[in-house]
């Protein structure tokens, strides 16, 4: 069967199939999260830059808002649990879900599925606010105080940033193989 550009190796009817796909993102982003990761020595929590943020925008360009969600949100939610973060599960959870929902919202937009590079970027932008916000306001409600998370954002940033760097060309990459064409 030649697949075309709208149609998706994963159909509705297939869910197994779907969910070894989902479970696949899930591992991705936990492994990239837990292997390629440093503490930055900003503060106490002055953040953790790791290789889980490229993962996370790289699954949800590839296949869209729902599977970039659960990658993101499981994935990262689990390196807490057993990395020593348990207390920021709950935030994680939130924020990479929402990033990576978003993410995938907007790189698919338009009938795109992530072909289109502008959107891509601008995918990835559009997120870091949002998933800084969330940190942020855990962050607060965790300290009861509103200038510490102050001391996270260099962090994010640089964590995000260095996840558009990864992301883009990996994503431009594999849009050439013909299993996501």
């Amino acid at each position: 069967m030649e697949k075309t550009q709208t149609q998706s190796y994963v159909k509705p009817g297939h869910k197994t199939l779907d969910l070894i796909l989902t479970s696949m993102l899930v591992a991705l982003v936990f492994v990239s999260t837990v292997f390629l990761n440093i503490k930055l020595p900003i503060t106490a929590n002055g953040g953790l830059v790791h290789l889980g943020t490229a993962m996370l925008f790289i699954a949800s360009i590839l296949f869209g808002p729902k599977k970039g969600a659960l990658a993101g949100a499981i994935g990262m939610g689990l390196f807490d649990m057993v990395g020593g973060w348990l207390v920021w599960a709950p935030i994680t959870i939130v924020a990479r879900g929402l990033q990576g929902y978003l993410v995938g919202k907007i790189a698919w937009s338009k009938g795109s599925k992530g072909n289109s590079l502008g959107l891509n970027i601008t995918a990835t932008i559009v997120s870091m606010p949002f998933m800084i916000a969330v940190y942020y306001i855990g962050e607060g409600i965790l300290y009861g105080n509103w200038i510490a998370p102050l001391a996270s954002i260099p962090g994010d940033l640089v964590q995000n940033i260095l996840g558009i760097i990864i992301a883009i060309p990996v994503c431009a990459a594999l849009k050439k193989v013909p299993y996501f064409k």
